[in-house]
């Protein structure tokens, strides 16, 4: 086994930005990540801690293993110059202060965010997450209890009826599978935000919602909101007095600019976490249907 210690970029914690990051791949033990990375095509058990002092240790079995766990965290996106510019802000700024170290993860592949962008539209998260579960079991090798993140390959060879009797429903299927044979999906990563949603917005089945999550958790990108998530539709309509539709609640998001896609994970966890105002008396969003939209 091989080690590295790296000291973040600005304020991170491993500690609040793992806590909802288990996944099929993926586990927290002890306040530790450890996760099953493709380490050049195999299964490679992979682990990272925070110490005290801030510094993050990550151990693998191989330099490959190594350096995919290090592209899972997000150790040199420093946003210090978001927090300070959001701090007064009405909506995150007690967000910002209260989760400073938040950032979000990149799950293993670009293939494994859009699946769980298309598992995770208009159905509750807790059967999206049991639906992306099973998809990655039963697509790629294990070890132990955790499956190494699926490649676009490993998806594409399904049929759409397949992944139905795993759960996922017709359209969906279709356009993951479609996506994953005609789309070179880590291409994107050289790619800028503007032209990758342009992109994968023309494709049906995929909306701004799942734009952002391809953006955030396959691609490291800060830009690109998860808009049109129900729990930002509710808080709009907390704040306005009245049911809007999707497309109005884009509003909230217009004022962070290129820094949507972590405004909206502050304002998400914020609102989860009693620390968005007009917000105290909505349900978590993680307890509801989703998405009104793609």
């Amino acid at each position: 086994m091989i080690s590295d210690r790296v000291r973040p970029r600005g304020p991170f914690s491993l500690h609040v930005s793992v806590r909802t990051a288990g996944d099929a791949t993926r586990t927290v033990v002890d306040g530790a990540l450890e996760a099953v990375v493709d380490a050049d095509g195999r299964p490679e058990l992979a682990r990272a801690q925070q110490s005290a002092d801030g510094v993050v240790h990550l151990w693998a079995q191989s330099e490959a293993g190594l350096a995919r766990i290090r592209a899972a965290l997000p150790l040199e996106n420093d946003h210090s110059e978001f927090l300070a510019r959001f701090a007064d802000d009405r909506l995150i700024g007690e967000a910002t202060r209260r989760l400073r170290g938040l950032r979000p993860l990149r799950v293993g592949s670009v293939a494994q965010a859009l699946l769980s962008a298309v598992c995770g539209q208009l159905i509750q998260s807790s059967r999206a997450r049991e639906i992306e579960r099973n998809v990655i079991r039963r697509s790629t090798p294990s070890l132990g209890r955790l499956h190494m993140p699926p490649r676009a390959a490993d998806l594409a060879g399904y049929a759409p009826a397949q992944l139905r009797a795993l759960g996922l429903g017709t359209r969906r299927a279709t356009t993951l599978v479609r996506l994953c044979r005609t789309l070179d999906l880590e291409a994107l990563h050289a790619i800028p935000t503007d032209r990758v949603a342009t992109r994968l917005g023309r494709e049906p089945g995929l909306g701004p919602w799942s734009v952002g999550v391809i953006a955030l958790q396959g691609l490291g990108r800060y830009d690109h909101g998860l808009a049109r998530d129900l729990g930002i539709v509710k808080l709009a309509s907390a704040l306005w007095g009245r049911w809007v539709e999707a497309e109005e609640s884009d509003a909230l998001l217009e004022p962070y600019a290129e820094w949507a896609g972590l405004a909206s994970v502050y304002l998400l966890r914020g609102m989860a976490e009693g620390l968005v105002p007009s917000a105290a008396g909505n349900e978590a969003p993680h307890r509801q249907r989703r998405r009104l939209v793609a």
